[in-house]
């Protein structure tokens, strides 16, 4: 009996499983093979029979370990038909720990095998023991010939024809199928031209052939580094292992030796290793000498391959200076320290690399399956031929499965489900189990796993076993960690492969592992899904997306990368009954837990991403199957997508592309620097919504090209594709470009960077540019010789669809128009519906051709030429950079007369010399269209520009060309085309001065000639300006001495503007050139120059010859006095000469001496400028002109008293001295006085101004005081404040009247003695103001006392701040004091004014004596002062009160005073504060008035009752003629007094009653205003009298005959009153000003107010009247033609259509008022044709519109023409910056307006500021800065 048994007792147990395992022997090695890995089972055959072998090896499975032998009893159970009363006994005997025995017997079986490698038993040897003696070499020979045999012998028997076990890698048992590989970097095969194998992976030679490519690389010295890159899945440990078997096979001849390594298995080595030892004690040990095998191997090192399988598991320490032991060993092998020589093949995912590696080691990526090798696979996996062809045939019908099967893996575990799911399914029902990677593992599990009670138990434990491991970073387990019954379900099921581990020499173990990392990884989520310890919060903390980007700061790579894909895809609801299943929970519980796996999913959905987080997201979310959540991430994406350096997968795009068919925008998608899959853009087949598709990677290849070539004629919305730096070859471009032709919707190619030949440009050109809409074609940085570029050139001459070719280095782009059948079906036909211009203008096409840096030389210009004859019209040449030397640029220069350029020609930078400038100069004068040239030899310039020909012209013009107003200037009157030329830098000296002017003298069409930076003398620039002789375009000869600018040009404003500016400049100045250019003067500038008297003089002489008329500029730091009696002594020899300047250069202080004296000197002087001694102008006459006035300017020249005398004597030489300005000088008092005394003999007739000149309040005086003197002074004006001012104004005779202007003057007592008596001095004075000159109240009484006339009238004014503080009693007091009759007295307290007009001598009225005499008689103090005031005023006719307070006392004086008054005509009550007693007064005394003419009551303060008592003044008033009580409430009691008042006054004129809430006209006022038959002006606006008011009004109006002015503005008048009252109006035929603003009257209001205007009218307001259009245009063109109409308002009215073109226009306009009326550009025409015949007009508003650009250019067009206007309103319209400058040029035309107001319009901040800079007057703030000055003055 077996001692096992008998120590046991289980002898019938025992018996009873050897019994049952003899049966199925071949289970047995399996299993025996799965838990004993290290096992030698050929020791089974050496048994005695079958049941010795059978015991043995149970033996050796009981004396592994407790757990070994319960997993294999477990097994057992499951996986045999065991009776149950076996089954029983054995788990209750051996299925737990109770049954396992202390210890066994010692023996053999119980050692642990010393072998990491297959079970071969050898003797243990450690390579770390002390070398041995040497033996002879013959003997090491055979030792290491024998280790050699023994190593392929092992390998032979561990991949030989044996029954697969679970520890046998994957996929071996079926035909070996080799995944895509492609090479990286330059070290690729010799024999693969593209990097990539492909091709037909049917042949068995050709995987081989594919394997050994992977050791023929260029790299034959240094150390040969393979590293094969490939996702997880992809095949790279069943590479190795391929590798292996192929090695033992005999088929890798060139090794003699090859190891394979694991590092999931090295990481657990611990302690330092040895390369012996790694080799010998970890791997294989040789049966004897080691040492010698080793030094063998050493020599031999170029025929030993190592492989090293999964780098990137490898452990990378947080210290670089102390790796692993494994990754040191590794690293000396990469580095060539360690066996120098040999093979090194390592396996990684994607992902940061060790710094080992060295920079040569060949990249080798692989890609897994393409559809080929898909099907392939699937046949060798199927036998059967009726199952293979079904399976096929799910595969091809369903493209999802296809996309998951590139995956390795997922293929076999997709054919594995396959062949248990066909048999049993109908056709595609099988697939649609398989729709998602997850429930590919899902079916798989479910298919392998018994159908027991244990198996959610069992699957939730192996899960848990699998999170734990991926949290841990453990993906070997040891017999512990697993527990029996889940490592008995893993072993059944194919999911765990077990391997002899071992942990250094001498020390092994047996490892378990999942058989693939993504198992582990789905078994993980299955546990977060299904068990019950996790709760939600922690499951959804596992939603997470990792980056995968080549270079990453992450040591190595994370375990749980998938993780969150699986999650997902068990999210879905297919996965809910699995879920169910393995819970043991219903399905709400599994659902709430999805749903928390969606909710995190839809959060990241919505966020923005990294390139790899997007993929990673794509995954998810289509394993998740929800199209919400889908189209919730697509919605999301942004519009562009950029992924940069990571691999892509043909996985990884169709999952993009899953989520892109889920989107409803078009998409860019980027990828650039990513290593992709050959074929992965096929998964972008039929991805409809992307746009822009490009790819730049050096990794694409032909194969990459045939994929994508299939896939763009799918792509409907593609616009652009970008395929850059690839190795794509002429083959697979030539599939590429077919397969573009299949797509008509491109617009842009690019192929830049792929290394494309000559051939292949030009049929890639060829072929692409008949696409109907491509605009962009970009060949750059591909290889292109010079034969092919003129072929290129000659393609895009002769292609109607090319606009340009730009060739520069390695720059080669077509860029073309699509034809014009293209562009309307693009844009729509409507578009093309234009004029005859535009399609003109779109049939033309202008080609561009650049050329730079090509090396094209002069032979190569002559084809260039000859292909451009003929041709197309150039747009621009650019053959910069190139070898034409001057031969070449001569050629282009002559041809550029028969080419049709319309821009440039640069041959810039192409060696010309001086001599080949004169050459392109001569040649370049042929060309009609030449418009610039320009010439710099240093800088290596040469550009010519031409100007469009005159079809072209007539083009821009059409288009230019904003209204017709200004088009009736001829073309004649357009300067013809001028040609620049610029010649700088180049050297050209006095001599060629001279044939160069004789060159291009006949040259009517050059307007500017630069010779700036030629290093010319002051001699030759005075000999350039005989060029005023032979040139007869020159104008302005421009020259900066020091800083060598010289320009010789003509008219600016004429042809430079029209020859080649931008398209506002041109239209500028086409619209305002309006003068003949010889009436345009010829201007000299020099600047920058010392100025002696010689030269002075040989600048005259030169001059003298010169034709005029003249303008001499000059310039220099100063000039002496003798160079200025040089220069003046000389000017009366230059009779053309019209004006001289010295500008920026200083003058002597006896200079203003010098410069008057040229008044005497040369009597064609008109004008002497001289400003601060540094600024001079001088201003000549022409000779045909006669005298006429002189005018004198020297300010701020430093003037004194001494200088006065002189200068007065040389002045006094003029005959007509109009203007004399010595402002801010330093003449002070004395030199006033001076200047006074001398004044009389000065001709001076308009005006003087001494300001700023320090003078005092006695120079004020002393001005008094000269008046009588000066009877020519009309007017003095002296301010003494800051800003001082002093302005004498003359007539040219003795003026009768003279006004005296005195403000800030500071007067003391004693100077008014002085004053007074120089005022008495002056009866020619008529009016006096003074404005705070410090006069109080006593001092102004002194003053009105002093002053006394003999005969004559003073309107005397003062202005003082204590006026309007002193009282009406006070200032009545002062007037008291007068020697003169008041005769108007006017008091303003709020704006501090006292006016009286005073008549001398004084006058009594007999009748205000007897009434003075009365009040005297009473003696008291009222009584005396209204007597005083009886005498000085008893002549008053007017009397004016505004803005006061009236006290009690002032109106009881009043009251006594106004009685009086026997000629007061006017009495003027206004805005002003009055008690109830005080206003009893007040019309007390005005009842005694009874010769009133006008009662002014207007705006006061005043109550109802109030105005009921002032309403008793009206009583007795037969002389009235005008009243105004607007302001005062009228209520119907006070309106019935008023119209009882006013029934019989039939001399009234005027009534003004507004804003005084009357509501009701009524019958009253209607038969009071019946009786004023005289009646001229009436006013009731603003107040609400409504239709029926209105129809009362219109009753009467037929009684005033004499009505001139009704206002009936804002009283809510609508379309029935307004009709009535334009039926009466219509009948007023004296009626000058209507006013019905802010009332509805409406259209037909209008129209019957058009029917009949008034032949006299002058105003027309009707502001806000609710007219629509046709109202508003009827009256327009009725006011068309009236004599008499001054002002129109029609604001906040309709003018939608247009406005009416005036036939005759208003002559006497000044004012139109079209505030916010609607208008548009479409009105601009007509309204700047009818302003133009208003040539009266001072003030045009046309603010709040939709005026623009267009608006602006009419309006600026009129501007020259409008003569008295001062003021544009164009605020808040549509006016841009190029509208803005078409105004400032044309408000430069028109001197006379003040101010354009352009706020609120379309214009940038600094256009602003630069507009205004150049035009002041263009006002764009929000406050108005110009005040409206009243009309008239």
């Amino acid at each position: 009996m077996d001692p096992v048994s008998l120590q046991l007792g289980t002898n019938h147990l025992w018996s009873w499983l050897v019994s049952l395992l003899s049966k199925d022997p071949e289970w047995l090695n399996a299993k025996v093979k799965f838990f004993l890995p290290k096992m030698d089972l050929s020791s089974r055959n050496k048994a005695e029979d079958a049941t010795q072998g059978i015991m043995l090896q149970l033996s050796r499975l009981h004396t592994q370990d407790q757990a070994t032998w319960q997993a294999f009893i477990h097994c057992v159970c499951m996986e045999l038909d065991v009776p149950l009363d076996l089954e029983v006994p054995l788990l209750s005997t051996w299925g737990h720990g109770d049954g396992w025995p202390s210890q066994l017997g010692a023996g053999e079986e119980s050692q642990p095998e010393s072998q990491l490698h297959h079970g071969l038993k050898r003797p243990h040897q450690s390579c770390g023991s002390s070398p041995r003696p040497k033996q002879c070499k013959k003997q090491q020979v055979e030792l290491a010939r024998s280790y050699l045999q023994l190593l392929r012998t092992s390998t032979q028997q561990r991949y030989g024809n044996r029954m697969p076990g679970p520890g046998q890698p994957l996929a071996l048992q079926q035909a070996y199928i080799p995944p895509i590989l492609q090479w990286s970097r330059a070290t690729a095969p010799f024999n693969t031209q593209e990097g990539a194998i492909l091709g037909n992976s049917t042949a068995e030679d050709y995987s081989d052939a594919s394997l050994r490519d992977l050791f023929n690389t260029k790299a034959d010295k240094g150390p040969k580094v393979t590293v094969l890159l490939g996702k997880a899945g992809m095949g790279k440990t069943t590479l190795a292992h391929r590798l292996c078997q192929k090695w033992a096979d005999g088929q890798l001849d060139r090794f003699q030796a090859l190891f394979l390594f694991e590092f999931r298995q090295l990481n657990l080595i611990t302690r330092f290793l040895t390369l012996p030892q790694l080799l010998f004690d970890l791997y294989l040990s040789p049966e004897s000498g080691t040492d010698s095998v080793f030094n063998y191997l050493e020599q031999n090192a170029n025929g030993i391959l190592l492989i090293f399988d999964g780098l990137d598991q490898a452990l990378h320490p947080e210290d670089p200076e102390a790796p692993s032991p494994a990754l040191a060993l590794f690293s000396g092998l990469c580095k060539g320290t360690l066996l120098p020589g040999c093979w090194v093949l390592t396996t990684s995912r994607p992902g940061k690399l060790p710094d080992c590696l060295p920079t040569e080691a060949v990249m080798v990526h692989m890609w897994g399956f393409d559809r080929p090798r898909v099907e392939e696979y699937a046949g060798r996996f199927f036998s059967d031929q009726l199952w293979q062809e079904a399976a096929l045939a799910e595969l091809r019908d369903n493209r999802h499965l296809q996309s998951m099967c590139a995956v390795p893996a997922v293929c076999q575990v997709t054919c594995l489900c396959l062949y248990h799911l066909l048999p049993s399914s109908s056709p595609s029902q099988a697939a649609a189990l398989l729709s998602t990677v997850t429930q590919n593992y899902v079916q798989m599990v479910s298919i392998l796993g018994p159908r027991a009670p244990l198996f959610p138990e069992s699957l939730l434990g192996l899960s848990e076993v699998a999170l734990r491991g991926l949290e841990t970073g453990k993906v070997i387990f040891s017999v512990g960690d697993i527990p029996p019954p889940m490592m008995a379900f893993g072993a059944a099921v194919g999911l765990l492969t077990s391997f002899c581990i071992c942990t250094g020499p001498g020390h092994q173990d047996t490892g378990y592992a999942f058989t693939h990392l993504s198992l582990q990884e789905f078994f993980a989520a299955l546990h977060l899904m299904a068990s019950p310890e996790v709760d939600k919060n922690t499951l959804a903390n596992y939603v997470t997306l990792s980056s995968r980007w080549v270079l990453r700061t992450k040591a190595r790579l994370g375990l749980l990368d998938h993780l969150p894909t699986f999650l997902a895809g068990l999210a879905s609801h297919a996965c809910c009954p699995f879920l169910c299943q393995v819970a043991q929970r219903d399905e709400v519980w599994v659902g709430a837990r999805q749903a928390k796996v969606m909710q995190a999913l839809r959060k990241l959905a919505t966020r923005r991403l990294t390139g790899p987080k997007v993929v990673a997201l794509c995954h998810c979310v289509s394993e998740t199957q929800e199209p919400e959540l889908a189209s919730l991430m697509a919605q999301s994406l942004p519009c562009h997508l950029s992924f940069h350096n990571f691999p892509l997968t043909y996985a990884d795009l169709a999952a993009l592309n899953n989520i892109l068919g889920h989107r409803n925008s078009p998409i860019q998608l980027g990828f650039e620097g990513c290593p992709l899959e050959p074929h992965c853009s096929e998964a972008l087949v039929g991805c409809k919504q992307v746009e822009d598709l490009s790819f730049k990677s050096r990794k694409c290849g032909d194969a990459f090209a045939e994929a994508l070539s299939r896939s763009l004629p799918t792509m409907g919305r593609l616009k652009k594709l970008g395929l850059a730096g690839s190795k794509i070859t002429s083959q697979g471009i030539s599939r590429l470009v077919e397969a573009l032709l299949l797509c008509p919707q491109l617009e842009e190619v690019s192929f830049q960077d792929n290394q494309l030949k000559d051939l292949v440009l030009l049929k890639i050109v060829e072929v692409l540019l008949g696409l109907p809409r491509l605009q962009k074609l970009d060949l750059s940085r591909n290889s292109v010789s010079m034969s092919t570029l003129l072929s290129l050139t000659k393609v895009a001459v002769t292609s109607p669809t090319v606009r340009m070719l730009q060739v520069r280095e390695a720059d080669l782009i077509f860029l073309l128009s699509p034809p014009i059948e293209t562009a309307a079906e693009l844009q729509g036909a409507s578009d093309l519906q234009g004029n005859a211009s535009q399609r003109k203008e779109a049939q033309r096409r202008n080609l561009s051709l650049r050329l730079q840096q090509c090396q094209l030389g002069a032979h190569d210009v002559q084809e260039l030429i000859a292909q451009l004859q003929g041709g197309p019209h150039l747009d621009e040449v650019d053959l910069s950079g190139n070898q034409l030397y001057d031969e070449g640029c001569r050629l282009m220069a002559e041809a550029t007369a028969q080419l049709h350029i319309a821009r440039s020609l640069d041959l810039s930078d192409n060696g010309l010399t001086v001599d080949g400038a004169h050459q392109v100069l001569s040649a370049a004068s042929t060309c009609r269209t030449l418009a610039e040239l320009h010439i710099s030899l240093l800088h290596k310039t040469v550009v010519l520009t031409f100007a469009p020909e005159q079809e072209e012209q007539e083009v821009i013009q059409e288009r230019a060309a904003l209204g017709d107003s200004l088009m009736h200037q001829s073309t004649c009157e357009l300067s013809p085309r001028s040609t620049r030329i610029r010649l700088t830098h180049c050297g050209w000296q006095a001599k060629h001065l001279a044939q160069l002017c004789e060159a291009l003298g006949g040259s009517c069409c050059l307007s500017h000639l630069d010779l700036s930076e030629n290093g010319l003398s002051l001699d030759a620039v005075f000999a350039l300006t005989q060029c005023f002789s032979t040139l007869q375009w020159l104008l302005h000869l421009d020259v900066s001495f020091e800083s060598q600018h010289i320009v010789l040009r003509g008219d600016r404003r004429g042809r430079d503007r029209l020859a080649g500016g931008p398209l506002p400049e041109l239209l500028a100045g086409a619209l305002f050139l309006a003068s003949d250019l010889r009436c345009v003067p010829r201007s000299f500038c020099l600047q920058q120059c010392l100025l002696e008297p010689q030269s002075l003089t040989h600048l005259c002489d030169a001059l003298e010859k010169c034709p005029g008329p003249l303008e001499v500029k000059l310039s220099c730091e100063a000039l002496s006095d003798q160079s200025l009696e040089t220069l003046l002594t000389r000017l009366p020899w230059l009779p053309q000469l019209s004006l001289l300047q010295l500008s920026e250069t200083t003058l002597s202080p006896r200079s203003p001496l010098l410069l008057a004296n040229l008044f005497s000197l040369c009597p064609r002087i008109q004008k002497v400028d001289l400003r601060s001694l540094n600024h001079t102008t001088l201003h000549f006459r022409s000779s045909e002109e006669q005298k006429g006035e002189y005018c004198g300017r020297f300010t701020d020249c430093g003037l004194t008293r001494e200088h006065v005398e002189q200068l007065c004597w040389l002045l006094s030489e003029c005959e007509d001295l109009s203007q004399l300005d010595l402002s801010a000088n330093l003449l002070r008092d004395d030199g006033l006085r001076c200047l006074l005394e001398c004044l009389p003999q000065l001709p001076i007739s308009g005006s003087l101004d001494l300001s700023h000149n320090s003078i005092s309040v006695e120079g004020a005086l002393c001005l008094v005081k000269a008046l009588p003197s000066c009877p020519r002074v009309r007017e003095a004006s002296v301010s003494l404040g800051s800003e001082q001012s002093f302005w004498v104004h003359f007539s040219r005779q003795e003026e009768a009247g003279k006004t005296l202007r005195l403000s800030q003057c500071g007067f003391r007592p004693e100077h008014l003695p002085r004053l007074a008596a120089s005022l008495n001095q002056a009866p020619e004075l008529t009016a006096l103001t003074l404005t705070q000159c410090c006069l109080g109240l006593e001092q102004l009484t002194v003053l009105l006392s002093l002053v006394r006339w003999p005969l004559g009238l003073l309107n005397l004014r003062v202005e003082e701040p204590w006026v309007g503080k002193a009282g009406v009693l006070a200032l009545l007091q002062v007037c008291t004091q007068t020697s003169g009759n008041i005769t108007e007295l006017s008091i303003s307290e709020s704006q501090h004014q006292l006016c009286l007009q005073l008549e001398f001598p004084r006058q009594e009225n007999p009748e205000a004596v007897a009434l003075r005499l009365a009040h005297c008689d009473l003696g008291t103090q009222h009584n005396l002062l209204v007597c005083q005031l009886m005498e000085t005023c008893a002549r008053l006719r007017r009397l004016s009160l505004s803005l006061v307070s009236l006290c009690d006392t002032s109106s009881l004086l009043l009251q006594s005073l106004l009685p009086s008054l026997s000629e007061l005509k006017t009495f003027r009550l206004t805005c002003s504060c009055v008690s109830s007693q005080g206003l009893s007064h007040l019309t007390s005394g005005l009842n005694h008035c009874p010769h009133l003419e006008e009662l002014d009551l207007s705006n006061n303060q005043l109550g109802e009752e109030g105005t009921t008592v002032l309403m008793g003044v009206l009583e007795g008033k037969c002389w009235l003629k005008r009243l105004d009580l607007s302001h005062l409430p009228l209520g119907s009691s006070t309106l019935a007094m008023l119209t009882q008042r006013l029934s019989h006054r039939t001399l009234l004129q005027s009534l003004r009653v507004s804003r005084s809430g009357i509501c009701d006209v009524g019958c009253h006022v209607s038969e009071a205003l019946r009786a004023a038959g005289s009646l001229e002006k009436l006013s009731l606006s603003h107040n609400q009298i409504g239709d029926t008011g209105a129809q009362h009004l219109a009753a009467v109006l037929l009684a005033l005959p004499e009505l001139r002015k009704i206002d009936l503005s804002g009283n809510g008048i609508g379309p029935a009153g307004g009709a009535r009252l334009a039926e009466s109006l219509t009948l007023c035929r004296n009626l000058e000003e209507l006013m019905l603003g802010c009332n509805a009257l409406g259209d037909a209001t209008a129209l019957q107010l058009a029917w009949g205007l008034p032949r006299h009218l002058k105003v027309l307001h009707l502001p806000s009247s609710r007219l629509g259009p046709k109202g508003a245009l009827s009256l327009i063109q009725a006011l068309d033609g009236c004599q008499y109409v001054e002002e129109i308002s029609l604001a906040e009215n309709s003018l939608a259509r247009g406005f009416p073109q005036f036939c005759q226009g208003l002559p006497l306009l000044r004012r139109i008022d079209l505030v916010s009326c609607e208008m548009d550009d479409h009105t601009a025409k007509p309204l700047a044709a009818s302003l133009l015949l208003c040539p009266a007009l001072e003030e045009i508003l046309l603010s709040w519109n939709l005026l623009g650009d267009e608006a602006a250019a009419k309006l600026a067009g009129i501007l020259p023409q409008m003569g008295r206007l001062k003021r544009m309103d164009l605020e808040k319209n549509r006016i841009t910056a190029c509208g803005a400058r078409l105004l400032a040029e044309g408000l430069a035309q028109g001197s006379g307006i003040q101010v354009i107001r352009l706020w609120s319009n379309p214009i940038s901040p600094n256009m602003v500021q630069r507009l205004q800079s150049q035009e002041p007057r263009l006002d764009f703030a929000f406050f108005d800065k110009q005040p409206k000055a009243p009309w008239g003055t």
